[in-house]
């Protein structure tokens, strides 16, 4: 049960790490556009999120239900 505590706790530290890192490329892209920011080339992060967000939406009830499973994942691991 050990070796799943840790793995829980470093999958939860990637997790953190991967949205700290997503939420300063949002920052870039607003504060610099999309073609100015240095280590993304032209990756569109804020229409990528907005197209992830837009596709959960147009899935109605489902979507829904999918955000709001991850919402408690997200929330119970605090």
């Amino acid at each position: 049960m050990d070796i799943l505590a840790t793995i829980r706790k470093w999958a939860g530290g990637l997790a953190e790490t991967v949205v700290s890192l997503m939420a300063l490329a949002i920052v870039l892209q607003i504060l610099m556009g999309t073609s100015n920011v240095p280590f993304l080339g032209q990756t569109d992060v804020i229409g990528n999120v907005s197209g992830i967000l837009a596709q959960l939406g147009s899935e109605g009830l489902i979507g829904l239900v999918a955000l709001w499973v991850l919402y408690s994942i997200w929330k119970s691991r605090k």
